[in-house]
């Protein structure tokens, strides 16, 4: 069997607070929940979402994730975010590989918002 990624994690200082962001505001289906912290996404590769207990885990906590979510409509996307609290910490813009924005959680972690639409192309 060859070799795949199975999930990311994301360490968070407050586990109630993460859901709320990561399944009520992002919308990421939630699949498992328990004394681990949560695992979302139902595809084969999943986003893991752990309590920052162990100083490493601390230390990784409010970071840039480096993870990115394609999505429809990331302006719309950040706007609603916005709304329920969520900060933007970069205003959607058109690149040459589609329109991006970064959005923190609550903890301070930074992930990319994507959407696949190009500079002259309708929506």
């Amino acid at each position: 069997m060859p070799i795949r990624l199975h999930s990311a994690a994301i360490f968070v200082t407050d586990l109630d607070r993460a859901l709320v962001f990561y399944r009520d505001h992002l919308g990421l289906p939630l699949e498992k929940l328990g004394s681990f912290g949560a695992e979302f996404l139902d595809g084969e590769t999943r986003l893991g979402v752990h309590p920052a207990v162990h100083p490493d885990a601390k230390a990784m906590v409010g970071r840039h994730t480096g993870l990115t979510f394609f999505a429809d409509d990331v302006p719309a996307r950040c706007e609603a975010l916005r709304a329920r609290g969520a900060t933007i910490v970069a205003e959607p813009s058109q690149t040459a590989f589609g329109v991006m924005a970064l959005v923190a959680d609550p903890d301070g972690n930074v992930m990319a918002l994507w959407e696949d639409r190009f500079p002259g192309a309708t929506p």
